[in-house]
């Protein structure tokens, strides 16, 4: 993703959460969660698991059928997290695993 398309709020949400992380774990706390580790790849197992659920109780909810608003927003939802998983695991499954 281009860092230019990303909205300015967005990224200084991410680096609040990152100084929290930081703060909390020191300079090292991302190397438990670079693609090719456990932390990563729970991070891709969550967002499979959203996906799935978002499209079982979601798209599937008569109430969301029935709106063509609704439904137009979950659905793009339901792409966003596709493509997140996509994108998380085709870095992370294709880097050699990391050892402690």
């Amino acid at each position: 993703m281009d860092m230019h398309a990303i909205d300015q709020s967005v990224e200084e949400d991410r680096l609040e959460r990152e100084d929290s992380l930081r703060s909390d774990g020191g300079d090292v706390w991302a190397e438990n969660y670079q693609p090719g580790t456990l932390g990563c790849h729970e991070l891709l197992d969550r967002t499979s698991i959203l996906a799935a659920h978002l499209d079982e109780q979601l798209l599937s909810h008569p109430a969301c059928v029935h709106n063509p608003a609704w439904f137009a927003l979950a659905h793009q939802a339901a792409t966003a997290l596709n493509d997140l998983y996509q994108k998380i695991g085709a870095e992370h499954l294709t880097c050699p695993e990391q050892t402690e």
